[in-house]
């Protein structure tokens, strides 16, 4: 059985990202999926710690990434990165420790309280932000906070995934915040599901299917956490929906599947 305030919360994050891309306020929803991992987290007083974080940050680049990096001494955890503590906003503000996503979150929080603005950036395998003001520069916030220009991104995507692997310049656009949550709860589920957690890979799975989809992608990554719920009237639904988005041969493979769901409702 749930904790009453796991309704609560699992209900005020999916009011959120119903709304706009651009109105969902990031670190609130961001502090609600940590309130599910943390029971009666009090998620106004994770929201009133960026407040602190940024009273008095200077609201210039250079200014803002020295006061988050090596004021504040935020950096990756290459060391334990699969700890889901680098997921939970409250637990990377406390550690000053994270992973690229919630790293780049904290970034473009404590810059939008100094009308220092950031956009994520959702490379493969990497997550960047964006100062907003100048596009062309691009911040690692796992890599302590060091500018990049597309250059240096392409060199790191490179370093990940090897130099035979094709980069392109759509690698660097804008990630919107829906897409930014929904990208952090694919690593819970990813870090759950690897250990076995059962009870935890439940709450993200019913996050993620709160998260309205918008790419193909998507819809089948809902679809599937649907059905891993239990949810085989949903799935087949989302499924049918994107088989009408696919080519030939991959929406008759969505219709099948959608048919073996609704096969799983008798």
């Amino acid at each position: 059985m749930d904790h009453p305030h796991r309704s609560d919360v699992t209900a005020r994050f999916a009011e959120l990202v119903s709304g706009a891309d651009h109105q969902i306020p990031l670190d609130e929803a961001a502090a609600l999926i940590a309130a599910h991992a943390y029971p009666g987290l009090d998620v106004a007083s994770v929201l009133v710690q960026l407040d602190e974080m940024a009273d008095g940050a200077p609201a210039d680049l250079d200014g803002l990434l020295h006061h988050l990096f090596e004021v504040l001494g935020f950096s990756g955890n290459a060391s334990r990165y699969g700890d889901p503590r680098n997921s939970f906003l409250n637990d990377v503000l406390q550690r000053r420790l994270g992973i690229p996503i919630s790293l780049a979150v904290v970034t473009m929080e404590v810059g939008r309280r100094v009308d220092l603005p950031f956009e994520g950036i959702g490379m493969p395998g990497h997550f960047l932000v964006r100062h907003a003001a100048t596009p062309r520069v691009f911040v690692d916030p796992f890599g302590g906070g060091r500018i990049l220009d597309q250059a240096d991104c392409e060199a790191l995507f490179h370093l990940m995934h090897g130099e035979s692997t094709g980069f392109d310049s759509s690698m660097l656009v804008p990630t919107g915040k829906r897409a930014m949550l929904a990208r952090m709860l694919a690593n819970l589920r990813q870090l759950y599901l690897a250990t076995g957690d059962v009870w935890s890979t439940g709450w993200v799975l019913r996050l993620r299917t709160a998260i309205p989809a918008g790419s193909a992608s998507e819809m089948a990554d809902v679809a599937a956490a649907h059905a891993a719920l239990g949810r085989f009237m949903e799935a087949a639904t989302m499924l049918e929906d994107l088989a009408e988005m696919l080519p030939e041969e991959p929406g008759r493979r969505a219709r099948a599947e959608a048919q073996l769901q609704r096969s799983r409702l008798n």
